[in-house]
């Protein structure tokens, strides 16, 4: 019995640690996730992208544009987290807002070595003013359930262990 307490202490101890925040200070974790009707982008083909599609995936929208200095720092680490053999449930749809072509943005990606992550677009820029978006670059991480738990606003290092094994927890 006293190793069944110990077990159990020694569970919730492990699973209290996995959902704290890490530490990144532009992370926002939503006390109660949101929902919004109607997610669609455009692939580099220009086909709708609905994100109800994508229910029971661990989703990250990121909205960037070619000439987003800090879009460009991060975008390599996005890259590296896409490619995460610990997060083979995640799906991340870099969005362009950049109102850009498709030839500028692709250079943006070959110049960055960018070869786990598609191009999407917003062309509208509807996506934007429905997220309240107040600059790029800005990521959305959507639950399973397709509800927005977090954003992180601004860059960061897509890297971070912390944020990584965070992420496992909703994967």
């Amino acid at each position: 019995m006293k190793l069944l307490i110990i077990f159990i202490y020694l569970l919730t101890l492990s699973f209290g640690h996995a959902t704290d925040k890490p530490n990144i200070k532009n992370l926002v974790v939503n006390k109660n996730p949101k929902t919004y009707e109607q997610v669609i982008f455009k692939d580099k083909n220009q086909k709708n992208i609905n994100l109800a599609d994508y229910k029971g995936n661990l989703i990250l929208l990121n909205f960037w544009a070619t000439w987003c200095a800090p879009c460009k720092e991060e975008m390599p680490s996005l890259d590296n987290l896409q490619a995460n053999s610990n997060l083979n449930n995640i799906m991340i749809f870099p969005i362009n807002i950049g109102q850009e072509e498709l030839i500028k943005s692709q250079i943006f990606f070959d110049e960055l070595s960018i070869k786990n992550l598609e191009i999407y677009f917003d062309p509208t820029v509807s996506l934007a003013k429905k997220f309240k978006l107040r600059g790029v670059p800005t990521s959305i991480l959507f639950n399973k359930e397709g509800q927005e738990f977090a954003r992180i606003i601004g860059s960061i290092d897509f890297n971070n262990k912390d944020f990584i094994n965070w992420l496992k927890f909703y994967n």
